[in-house]
């Protein structure tokens, strides 16, 4: 007998019964991102690997243990995306769309990174990203704080969620810090966690925020990147803070958070809730003001986030932050007795007249109480009984399936206007 097939580890289906919330979650975001001008930009799920092992780093837990990498048949190395930003600065330069232009994009679906699937974090999982480019000041960073306040505050979130905020400063200032965080931790090689001692040479900023307690003690005493700022980060970042603070926007400024990709430079930030048990991470991002002449395109300010749709689902569910669904039960089923190939033009009549009505066909064949007992079990509110005596007679048979109202024969052309003063819209 043959194994039943089953979805792969880490990408998991989303039942109809899980749907509305989705829907729910995502309507709320596209309405936010139209009122803030932002535009929608889909890109591709595959990419040329280079696209995300020179942009987000070849040293990157993503790029070397996470991305699902494969050669196609002319040879290419081709990779899922397990990220948005990369490919869409590719889209961005490709097209045209970046040196010398102001652009505000956002893109939303399925990402794909190889790690252990957990609580909110798959190998398959939804991400919206948000993208500004042309803007180099703190008022684009700021803003998109601000959205995502806006967002929090929206779906009920907002008492859930803290801002942790940072700047990473120049590239160049980052690599004298680099140095200095290398030849301190070297000290310590021994005493660091397995995965702390492999960034050590290839990605040391991550060893910052390892959850290992032994590393963490040791990163404590470790120099502080705040030292090695350049005036002009510190301004931005301060600029930033300024006006957090004055929208009313509370935060906490982290010195060891530093994000985990190698793009990133001057403002960090993430918002995380405990809400989910341990402390996670429900939306990141950052500047990054290289990635575009990185990739080979012309020198472009940019700054952006990503938020993960799996944990806010869990969020909203978890809170009872979601509210009732628009009702998706069935108005009318329709049952056919014999109406043969008249049925489906007269079907798609009353469709024109009334788009909006949740008519339910059944298709199933059979006999007369069978159709009544599918039609009941649909949680319709009437019965549309049609043969061909109401063919002939150009009537509809209307039965109530919920209380004792006598059944009423409606002519075809009447029939809308008498099923919407019953129905509640």
């Amino acid at each position: 007998m043959a194994k039943q097939l089953q979805a792969i580890r880490g990408m998991n289906d989303i039942l109809p019964e899980q749907t509305p919330t989705w829907r729910y979650l995502e309507d709320k975001v596209r309405a936010l991102l139209t009122a803030y001008c932002y535009r929608e930009i889909r890109t591709p799920t595959v990419e040329s690997s280079a696209v995300f092992s020179r942009g987000i780093g070849a040293g990157t837990d993503i790029v070397e243990k996470e991305m699902y990498t494969f050669q196609d048949r002319n040879g290419d190395s081709l990779s899922l995306r397990p990220e948005a930003t990369a490919g869409c600065v590719r889209a961005g330069i490709e097209h045209g769309l970046l040196f010398n232009q102001v652009q505000r994009l956002w893109t939303m679906g399925p990402m794909f990174r190889h790690e252990r699937p957990q609580k909110g974090r798959y190998r398959q999982f939804h991400q919206v990203s948000v993208e500004a480019f042309g803007m180099k000041g703190p008022d684009i960073d700021a803003e998109l704080i601000l959205l995502t306040a806006r967002l929090w505050k929206e779906l009920g979130l907002a008492s859930h969620v803290t801002l942790e905020l940072n700047t990473l400063g120049t590239l160049e200032a980052r690599q004298k810090y680099r140095t200095d965080l290398v030849a301190y931790l070297s000290r310590f090689e021994a005493e660091l966690d397995e995965d702390s001692r492999r960034r050590l040479t290839i990605n040391p900023l991550r060893i910052l925020d390892s959850k290992d307690e032994n590393t963490r003690k040791i990163v404590a005493d470790a120099p502080v990147l705040q030292d090695y700022l350049d005036e002009e980060s510190k301004e931005h970042f301060d600029g930033l803070c300024q006006r957090l603070q004055d929208a009313g926007i509370n935060y906490k400024v982290n010195p060891r958070l530093v994000r985990g990709l190698d793009y990133y430079s001057r403002t960090v930030f993430e918002w995380v809730t405990d809400s989910l048990g341990a402390q996670g991470t429900v939306c990141a991002g950052g500047r990054y003001d290289a990635l575009v002449e990185l990739l080979g395109g012309k020198a472009t300010p940019a700054v952006g986030f990503a938020m993960g749709l799996e944990r806010l689902v869990l969020m909203l569910e978890s809170l009872d932050l979601v509210p009732a669904p628009v009702s998706q039960s069935v108005d009318v089923a329709l049952v056919s007795m014999g109406a043969g190939e008249k049925l489906m033009p007269l079907v798609e009549q009353i469709r024109d007249s009334w788009p909006e009505l949740r008519m339910l066909v059944d298709c199933s064949g059979g006999g007369f109480k069978g159709q009544m007992k599918r039609a009941d079990r649909s949680g319709a509110h009437y019965a549309l009984i049609i043969g061909h005596d109401e063919l002939d007679a150009g009537v509809i048979t209307v039965k109530s399936l919920r209380d004792d109202t006598p059944q009423s024969q409606v002519a075809v052309a009447e029939l809308v206007d008498y099923l919407k003063t019953r129905i509640q819209e």
